[in-house]
């Protein structure tokens, strides 16, 4: 996912500043990953050691049965999450402190998805079926809300929403009529439109997406973007190149063949290199090969070679970096260093979503209000 936002001075101007801002990021960036690297796979918990990269949790300060599937990490300092009994919170200290900017009245919805453009701008997207599904835009940091999409066609269950930039955004809702539906908004989501679905492939069988971290549905640069799937006798992952005008589909080798199985989740670093995670999120069963990669933008998948241990719904690739991503899921975050080729656990606490910021920042969060900063 794409994300937008003002970027803090640091006493420099122009090209030398925003040089910079990218040799200092890149640097915390490279000495997070080696030290990463180096350390062996640990517990979530006190027993980390002081200085190690690791999962600093935040204290949220809602109660343990709010699950925080939505996330989006603007920069280091700020990110918001969403998640269930309509929960959105926001932070601008790195976690430190919570702001509770729940639009009111939501307490009955379920939010999976939110986008941020920066600490004021946001959207974030309810999911189920019918009017569950409902899309709501914030200006002023979530002190009020607008709802901007509240879906009239019960067949219709919107999953996941993301931004090519500050204006254009797609939604998208399982199959209706046999095809993926898609939303797209032109100004910021202020207004949204279905588009036609004349260049979307039929789905298959079963085929749905899944509303579990917010990246279901991902883009890279001003047009790209890539839809993850599951639930039928195969994963799948559509390619638009215009937009979500016309789509292609290409078959993910991860598991599938059951209504719990497929691509959970998606990252592009660039148009053309990405990866797929996932699995069957059925508690206690085994999730083999349930990670893939692309270099050439999603027209072919190859399957890990040594895949995560288990099942995982969210995938981020670590700024300033060619080759290295985290991946997470309700046993644990694994690390990438070759571009997804091989992933090792370096964490065993549970979390349902991660995303990184251009400076340098990593957030993840889950179930029981749990939301983390990567630390060193």
């Amino acid at each position: 996912m794409r994300r937008w936002g003002s970027t803090r001075r640091l006493g420099t101007t122009g090209r030398t500043g925003r040089r910079l801002r990218r040799a200092t990021a890149a640097a915390a960036c490279a000495a997070a990953l080696a030290a990463l690297t180096a350390v062996p796979a640990r517990a979530q918990g006190p027993a980390h050691q002081e200085h190690a990269p690791h999962w600093s949790l935040k204290d949220t300060g809602v109660a343990p049965d709010v699950r925080f599937r939505g996330l989006a990490a603007v920069s280091r300092d700020t990110a918001w999450v969403a998640g269930t009994l309509g929960t959105v919170l926001r932070t601008t200290d790195g976690g430190r402190t919570w702001r509770d900017v729940s639009p009111p009245g939501a307490g009955e919805l379920q939010f999976r998805d939110v986008e941020a453009f920066d600490a004021r701008r946001a959207v974030v997207l309810a999911i189920g079926e019918g009017e569950d599904s409902r899309v709501y835009r914030t200006a002023d940091g979530g002190t009020t809300w607008t709802e901007t999409f509240h879906n009239p066609d019960p067949r219709a269950f919107y999953d996941c929403v993301t931004f090519f930039d500050h204006r254009h955004g797609l939604a998208m809702s399982d199959p209706v009529d046999g095809k993926f539906r898609i939303l797209s908004t032109r100004d910021g989501g202020r207004s949204w439109t279905v588009l036609p679905d004349t260049g979307m492939p039929p789905a298959l069988e079963g085929e749905a997406g899944f509303a579990a971290s917010g990246q279901c549905l991902v883009s890279s640069g001003p047009k790209d973007v890539w839809l993850a799937t599951g639930g039928a006798d195969r994963a799948r992952v559509l390619h638009s190149a215009d937009r979500g005008r016309t789509w292609t589909a290409t078959d993910a080798p991860v598991p599938a063949g059951d209504p719990a199985r497929g691509v959970f989740a998606l990252a592009f670093r660039d148009r053309h290199h990405g990866l797929a995670v996932g699995g069957d999120f059925t508690p206690g069963l085994p999730s083999p090969d349930a990670a893939a990669r692309t270099t050439d933008g999603g027209r072919g998948w190859r399957p890990a070679a040594g895949p995560p241990p288990a099942y995982r719904s969210g995938v981020a690739w670590i700024p300033h970096s060619r080759t290295a991503a985290l991946a997470v899921g309700p046993t644990g975050t694994d690390l990438t260093t070759d571009g997804g080729r091989t992933w090792r656990t370096v964490d065993t606490g549970s979390y349902d979503t991660v995303d990184c910021t251009p400076d340098g920042g990593c957030w993840a969060a889950g179930e029981q209000g749990r939301v983390a900063r990567l630390e060193q």
